[in-house]
């Protein structure tokens, strides 16, 4: 750890001094101060600063500087509220690793987060603070004014910010008030803030839980109807999280049989099976150091379910055909529009997997749930569809806003995407109008007023049972699983209304 630094002895010596002087901070403020001063003296940089996220791990903000041996004050109104901006620091965070610069005066790299100096500022190193569960809380910083290799403290200034972490969460809740103090402040972000569109109460409300488990390593069960945009979100997390630089891979468990899917998800060797005639690293590997997205995980053969069980809980795989196991690390997020309770209480999934993948629930609202995000999503949806068919952008008629807004979406986003995107493509003008957009509002057939009340059953039951396999492309196994109906007892319907395979179609 010591060696890329100069005299490494003296250095160790003055770093385990730093140790014990911080351990004994009496306050968090009193404690932050001595960390910014004490990287000062191992450092020997000029500038020195502590970033630290907020509760929502939203908002990075400066907790403590030190700049020329002073220590800065904390009140000063010029300083900004929040540095997400900065993507030098945002790099550090979201990498997990730490940057070093020698020659930052010559480079492009934007460090308006730097307090101003007659003489620029030429070094630069930023670490990042992770807490006891490997998740980043915030940065250490050091910068100065002449050229010097910093890389070398990069570790052992890690290990004090870290140990710092550790205090200043220890002080925090020995001095918790026991009163009627009023909580903090808890600030909400917006959808818009990870790529999803949407003001609603209900979006709202599922960024501030995104927003929690960004920065984490715990496991995320997206729950939802179908069409909810469950694998938006999953890329979401992926992409504003720690791993965006890595693989985002998705496996649908409903996709493939259940020996196919192992061999999918674990790999194999040579000669594990026939057909095997080399090594095939799975999905596991594929996706290490990123995010794997389990979508449908409610259809996973309870065989399976086991082996995931201890990937989950050991970090680890063994392909197929092989006797040895090695580590993974991969952030696995696991979606389902199913009640995974419900399927655990007819003994169809693992108990105890069910608990650990409900670590951290998040269940996606319907878009019927989402208060004015429908025109929102609308207009987003025919931008992007202009854009890819490279023509002018499309004006919309108050009464096609209208026609949609008085619409339930069964499908959700996934419905209303493709009817946007059919209703741009009929669209010879430039305006968008309500008959472009067909919507199915299981009207009645006019002439249904002579049927008795069963046969009139039988005509809505029909028009269902086709919307849900033009939605699934003719599918009878999506379509079953759709409507909660074992497959043979959809086929056994379809027969009785003497629905043929290609009544779907058109």
């Amino acid at each position: 750890m010591f060696t890329q630094v100069p005299q490494p002895l003296v250095y160790a010596e003055a770093l385990l001094a730093q140790f014990a002087s911080l351990s004994r901070a009496a306050d968090g403020a009193a404690l932050l101060g001595d960390l910014v001063r004490g990287l000062a003296a191992l450092s020997g940089c000029e500038l020195t600063q502590l970033y630290l996220l907020d509760a929502t791990h939203t908002c990075l903000g400066m907790n403590a500087e030190c700049l020329n041996g002073i220590l800065q004050p904390r009140e000063a109104a010029s300083l900004p509220a929040d540095y997400n901006g900065e993507q030098l620091l945002q790099f550090a965070l979201c990498q997990n690793r730490a940057v070093c610069l020698s020659e930052l005066s010559g480079s492009l790299h934007e460090t308006s987060f730097l307090p101003p100096q007659a003489t620029p500022w030429q070094s630069l190193l930023c670490v990042p603070l992770v807490n006891q569960r490997k998740a980043v809380e915030g940065l250490l910083l050091c910068a100065s004014r002449r050229h010097i290799d910093l890389q070398g403290f990069a570790d052992s200034l890690g290990q004090l910010g870290s140990f710092v972490l550790g205090q200043l969460h220890l002080l925090q809740r020995l001095r918790q008030p026991t009163g009627d103090a009023r909580p903090a402040k808890v600030s909400v972000p917006s959808a818009s803030g990870y790529g999803l569109i949407g003001k609603s109460s209900a979006m709202r409300q599922t960024c501030s839980l995104i927003s929690k488990v960004l920065h984490s390593p715990y496991t995320v069960l997206l729950r939802g109807e179908t069409g909810t945009g469950k694998e938006v979100v999953a890329r979401a997390i992926h992409d504003c999280g720690p791993r965006h630089s890595q693989a985002f891979i998705v496996q649908n468990c409903a996709a493939f049989p259940e020996n196919l899917l192992e061999s999918e998800l674990f790999g194999y060797r040579k000669g594990a099976f026939t057909g095997a005639d080399r090594d095939r690293a799975g999905l596991f590997d594929a996706a290490n150091g990123g995010t794997l997205l389990l979508d449908e995980i409610g259809d996973m053969p309870l065989s399976l379910q086991a082996k995931l069980l201890r990937v989950l809980q050991e970090g680890e795989i063994r392909p197929l055909g092989s006797n040895d196991t090695h580590k993974i690390d991969v952030r696995i997020i696991a979606a389902t529009h199913r009640d995974l309770s419900v399927l655990v209480s007819e003994g169809r999934f693992r108990e105890d997997l069910y608990y650990r993948l409900a670590q951290f629930p998040i269940e996606l609202p319907a878009l019927r749930q989402r208060e004015g995000d429908i025109l929102d999503l609308a207009r987003h949806f025919a931008d992007k569809a202009c854009s890819f068919l490279q023509r002018d952008a499309v004006r919309w008629s108050d009464a096609a806003l209208d026609h949609l807004s008085g619409y339930a979406f069964p499908g959700n986003v996934r419905e209303l995407k493709g009817l946007v995107e059919r209703a741009v493509l009929l669209c010879e003008g430039g305006e968008l109008l309500a008959e472009h957009f067909s919507l199915r509002m299981h009207a009645m057939p006019e002439d249904s007023s002579g049927l008795n009340l069963r046969e009139r059953l039988e005509q809505v039951e029909r028009s269902l049972l086709l919307d849900c396999l033009r939605k699934n492309d003719g599918n009878q196994t999506l379509a079953a699983r759709e409507l909660g109906l074992p497959r043979r007892t959809l086929l056994y319907r379809l027969g009785r209304l003497n629905i043929n395979l290609g009544d779907f179609d058109g």
